[in-house]
């Protein structure tokens, strides 16, 4: 039997070749370009509609519907293997499949092409790096933070399977005076080994060092008489009181290391220049900042490793912003762009005119921006020399470049302008190419109903936690339903149930809105969640498993009810999904799919029998309807990284 990598493309193509025939025949003398088929939103009126007609009615006297009419009136059809029947409604020609045809294709298409199914690949294949996560090595990847890896990896996932050569990057954040932070207070305790996982020990060190250098900064900010006003005084003030009911909440959770930091940078006459001391030092390079700093970073993501295995995310090069620092990549663009129109200093410090470059380059119309629309300055180099993230991330982008076509960065919403002023940056220095080739993909922020997440408070939910959180609830659950399994059994299908769910509530959310993190949603066996998806794929093998039979002579003729029609079309569909969220970078599509198929799936398996149908024929072609259901929410899954099980 004929197979096809994408059943409804091949009606596409038909009702297209049909359309043209149509209307050489009764317009020979018109030239349409695009003889685009929409999919209409009603199945009673065909699976494609043309609105050609209201097109053609401007250079015609005849009104839409009458077209449509002689359009359809001439239309052959016999010729045409997957068009049952034309037929126009209301000014458009509706195209109505051939469904036992489609259903054959579809279903045999999916059964043999099998884990390839509905991947098409490009024909125009890119060197893509998606550089994403890039979590700062200060404290462990909090559930805040946890959208980004997840959209980073199912896009690679995507892009790989679109059949683009993917290099995943995950940019280590070790320049500046965060970093600096932890490694000082990380060295005034005597660089200790961890008696724990590093990343949540070393986020402990981070926030209580902070809290009291900032403490310590106050104090003698109002004891020098640094600020004057009283308006300044009652600001600093308040500050210092945030900060001193930030300390007790860290000395209450953290006693014997809140002590013994306190009592060690106490020593320290100033700890704020020692700080900006070991910043500077570090990004000039000198050896011992670069032991420590090194040090202290390699531990967090050593924790950060363990954490990101767990939800199955993995990486082709961690590359270190220090790197672009010591190797002069920095330093020669920042040189290009003091010898171009649109650096200008402010005392000391280097700016870069991004408005400027925007009006002489003509960009406004290119980047999106509105005429009145005044894009500010970057500061480049501040007043100590030292540079900012965005400067040296200049660097880095021209150097993944170096092998890339096409470069992906996730990040967060909150950097768009980052995102906008680095584009700006690249035309300036000349590589239009690769600042169109940019691509800033931007996501929302997660947020839990009823809990505000504070890093310098040491306040947040730590992904760790939450997929142990999820483990735990999805026992309880898996033991209510399958109590005659073994712990063993048990403990297995929650893991991979737990974090499949976490992976997919972070995915199936359009990346232009919030997640939300509720557990009713996430956890929800019922509707719209990766174990709802799961526990769908796991009934359709069971089906299969449980058959008396081979499937030997499916009658797809004989799938006659509504369900089995729809079921049918999304099947066919899953290709143009695949294509249109590998192009346009939606993975929550792919999770949308998944859950719907699972809605019809569900739905068709509770009114029809499979394994009982009567005659065989009938019984052989739902079980390949079930097998191509089961291949096609599998194949799914796995480009949002969640696990499809054969029994739950």
């Amino acid at each position: 039997m004929a197979t096809a990598e994408n059943p409804f493309a091949l009606f596409r193509s038909e009702c297209a070749d049909s359309l043209a025939s149509a209307l050489k025949k009764v317009y020979p003398e018109a030239s349409i370009a695009d003889l685009a088929l929409e999919k209409t939103s009603n199945p009673e009126h065909g699976q494609l509609a043309s609105s050609l007609c209201f097109e053609l009615s401007k250079s015609t006297s005849e009104k839409p519907a009458k077209l449509a009419e002689r359009l359809a009136e001439v239309t052959g059809q016999s010729r045409f293997s997957l068009i049952e029947r034309v037929v126009p409604l209301a000014g458009y020609v509706n195209y109505h499949a051939n469904l036992p045809r489609l259903a054959a294709l579809t279903l045999e298409s999916a059964r043999v092409l099998d884990v390839e199914y509905g991947f098409i690949k490009t024909t125009a294949p890119l060197r893509v790096t998606v550089e994403h996560t890039s979590v700062n090595p200060l404290h462990p990847i909090h559930i805040g933070q946890a959208r980004n890896p997840i959209l980073g990896d199912s896009l690679s996932r995507l892009l790989a399977a679109r059949g683009h050569n993917v290099r995943r990057h995950y940019y280590v954040d070790d320049v500046g005076r965060q970093s600096s932070v932890v490694a000082y207070g990380y060295d005034r305790i005597g660089r200790p080994t961890p008696d724990k996982k590093p990343d949540h020990f070393i986020g402990k060190i981070y926030t209580i060092t902070s809290c009291i250098v900032e403490i310590n900064r106050l104090k003698e900010e109002l004891k020098a008489k640094s600020v004057q006003t009283s308006d300044e005084v009652a600001k600093a003030n308040k500050e210092l009181d945030d900060w001193v009911s930030i300390a007790a909440e860290l000395e209450s959770k953290n006693p014997e290391l809140f002590e013994k930091l306190l009592n060690k940078i106490k020593q320290d006459t100033n700890p704020e220049e020692a700080i900006n001391r070991l910043n500077r030092a570090y990004e000039e390079g000198n050896p011992e900042a670069k032991e420590l700093i090194r040090k202290v970073s390699e531990l967090c993501l050593q924790g950060f490793r363990q954490t990101l295995a767990r939800v199955e995310v993995g990486y082709d090069s961690w590359d270190w912003e220090s790197d672009m620092v010591w190797n002069g990549h920095v330093e020669a663009v920042l040189r290009k762009l003091q010898n171009s129109p649109y650096v200008f200093t402010e005392g000391v410090v280097f700016e870069f005119d991004a408005e400027k470059a925007v009006r002489n380059l003509d960009l406004k119309k290119k980047l999106g921006l509105k005429e009145d629309h005044e894009v500010p300055p970057l500061t480049l180099v501040r007043a100590d020399g030292t540079t900012l993230y965005t400067t040296r991330d200049i660097a880095y982008t021209l150097w993944k470049f170096e092998n890339a076509d096409k470069v992906i960065n996730v990040i967060g919403m909150e950097q768009s302008l980052a995102q906008l002023q680095l584009k700006i940056a690249l035309h300036a220095l000349g590589h239009r190419e690769h600042a169109e080739s940019l691509v800033h993909f931007a996501y929302n922020l997660v947020t839990l109903p009823g809990y505000k997440m504070s890093s310098r408070r040491g306040r947040y939910i730590t992904l760790d936690d939450v997929m142990d959180e999820a483990e735990n609830r999805a026992y309880e659950e898996v033991s209510k339903r399958s109590p005659q399994l073994s712990d063993k059994e048990k403990h297995g299908i929650a893991r991979f149930v737990g974090i499949g769910a976490v992976r997919y509530a972070l995915v199936s959310v359009d990346t232009a809105k919030p997640v939300v993190f509720t557990w009713d949603r996430v956890l929800n066996f019922e509707r719209n969640s990766a174990p709802y998806v799961q526990y769908t794929h796991a009934r359709a093998y069971s089906i299969l498993r449980k058959a008396p039979r081979k499937i030997t002579k499916p009658a797809y003729e004989l799938l006659n009810d509504k369900l089995e029609h729809e079921i049918v079309l999304m099947l066919s569909n899953l290709p143009d999904t695949f294509i249109e969220a590998a192009e346009y970078l939606k993975p929550n599509l792919i999770a949308e799919y998944a859950n719907n198929l699972a809605d019809k799936f569900n739905t068709f398996y509770n009114a029809l029998p499979v394994i009982k149908a009567e005659p065989q024929e009938l019984g052989d072609a739902r079980l390949a309807l079930t097998d191509a259901v089961r291949i096609a929410l599998r194949n799914t899954l796995g480009l949002i990284g969640v696990f499809a099980p054969e029994k739950m």
